[in-house]
């Protein structure tokens, strides 16, 4: 019996690699999509498969998101690919590939902007479009790795942000647009640290958080699973924050 087939944006470093090799745990096998992160994709296969007896988990995918050509080549190469004609479909696709870079409003960019609205806007929305077929053949789920922005404002972020919105609100209706066949949900990290560096940064931010702590890249990864095995799920939003979002419910 095939394995059911991912393909993860993104998933060679930070959020993206927990939740590959999280999916690989699961008994899933994992299409890995990079930009350059090529060596850590491998990586993460190559240690998957020598520990689990040179198990068949995963391959890498590459290409620039920001490049219609490179996305038009991904789709292809995940239609074509033998995992997903043995699946004979997509069972998972995350939508994770993302850029953030803090700019003041006075030196922001409209090419900024339209970067953030590419990588996380239009180019889910071809890679949804363009794989469709293969996700309602699988009755797939879709999940959009958004931010818990949405009501709060965010100095120096606005070309990020109003991107991520974007992507929150493209999921939510794609979830209307294709039931019963296919679930979308969206999955917004707090702060989450994935490398001591971060610590500091996020050091105010954590002071705000209810459970008083950030979280980490498996809290996402287990959202992730979460939303996977839940087949009764569709059109969420998840929060994975420890509270910070209730900050604003509360007046905090």
């Amino acid at each position: 019996m095939s394995k059911p087939v991912a393909l993860i944006t993104g998933g060679g470093k930070r959020i993206g690699a927990a939740v590959s090799k999280k999916l690989m745990e699961m008994g899933w096998y994992v299409l890995i999509h990079v930009n350059s992160s090529v060596d850590e994709a491998r990586k993460i296969i190559s240690e998957f498969s020598s520990s689990n007896g040179g198990v068949e988990c995963g391959d890498v995918l590459t290409g620039n998101l920001l490049l219609d050509s490179d996305v038009e080549e991904l789709i292809s190469n995940v239609i074509n690919h033998p995992a997903t004609i043995s699946a004979k479909g997509l069972s998972g696709l995350i939508h994770n590939a993302s850029i953030y870079d803090s700019i003041e409003i006075s030196e922001v960019k409209l090419d900024d902007l339209k970067m953030n609205l590419k990588l996380h806007v239009e180019t889910p929305f071809n890679l949804t479009l363009g794989l469709l077929d293969l996700l309602k053949s699988a009755k797939g789920c879709i999940i959009g790795m958004v931010d818990t922005s949405l009501g709060r404002s965010w100095k120096g972020l606005s070309h990020y942000t109003s991107s991520k919105a974007g992507l929150r609100q493209l999921m939510i209706n794609l979830a209307g647009d294709l039931h019963p066949q296919v679930r979308v949900n969206c999955i917004a990290p707090g702060a989450i640290i994935s490398a001591d560096w971060e610590v500091e940064h996020f050091a105010k931010i954590i002071e705000e958080i209810p459970l008083g702590r950030s979280g980490n890249v498996n809290d996402i990864a287990n959202a992730v699973q979460f939303l996977f095995e839940s087949n009764h799920i569709s059109g969420q939003i998840i929060n994975v924050d420890g509270g910070w979002s209730l900050n604003q419910k509360l007046g905090v």
